[in-house]
């Protein structure tokens, strides 16, 4: 089980907290000529066999970063403005899912007792879970959505990135230290923050825009706390 968390962050580390937005443009432009693919893909080969540190996992390491880097040429080739949501989110499906194959195939998985240390691990890959990846996630998800671009804008920037990381945050620990509770306090303190703005802007759409930005939000700190519990305790909160 540990060798399976151990790819899936060094997936969530590579994808997203080493790989630069203008990677990303980068990729979507220049394609195969863009040396950023490359390296995006040395990137994880180095991650995975950082995070497993067993020279004999080096096969199934080079076979996840080819994977990976074929899936990102085919993903830069076939997707548009109008796909690019969906081509999102079934790349990261299939890095996940081929993940899991390279996980059954090589390691023969038999549930352990989870030690320490690998419960830390768990824990760590599961929080940075609910922080940047889950940001992009719903950032995506919504984009159809977004204010205009000629819209005003006085907040503080990138002030609701980090306003949904610290929330998801706190319902993560909430969820694991069973306190459902909590959870509904907190989505009521911030409906009732987010009131008076809503109210002043009478603008319908930007209401609908950050309620279903909220509750994706929400959601996924809940489902992933939920999880959590069910992989280190065997139960559910």
């Amino acid at each position: 089980m540990i060798i399976l968390i151990k790819l899936i962050l060094a997936h969530l580390l590579g994808d997203f907290l080493l790989q630069p937005d203008s990677w990303v443009k980068a990729k979507e432009t220049r394609k195969l000529t863009s040396w950023q693919i490359y390296v995006h893909s040395l990137i994880h080969f180095a991650l995975i066999l950082l995070l497993i540190f067993d020279i004999t996992f080096l096969v199934p390491a080079l076979l996840i970063a080819l994977f990976h880097f074929l899936t990102d040429i085919v993903k830069v080739f076939i997707q548009s403005i109008s796909t690019k949501r969906t081509i999102f989110l079934a790349d990261q499906v299939v890095h996940f899912l081929f993940i899991f194959f390279i996980w059954i195939c090589y390691c023969n998985p038999i549930l352990p007792n989870i030690q320490t240390f690998e419960s830390y691990l768990i824990l760590v890959t599961f929080i940075y879970g609910i922080t940047q990846p889950s940001s992009v996630l719903i950032r995506i998800f919504i984009s159809r959505w977004s204010p205009e671009p000629g819209a005003s804008n006085d907040s503080l920037e990138k002030a609701g990135n980090w306003i949904g990381i610290l929330e998801r945050l706190f319902v993560f620990t909430f969820v694991v230290a069973g306190h459902w509770e909590a959870v509904g306090f907190l989505l009521a303190a911030k409906s009732v923050f987010r009131f008076g703005d809503l109210k002043e802007s009478k603008d319908r759409k930007l209401t609908e825009y950050v309620l279903i930005g909220t509750l994706l939000s929400f959601g996924i700190a809940m489902l992933v706390g939920i999880i959590f519990m069910r992989v280190t305790t065997g139960s559910l909160p």
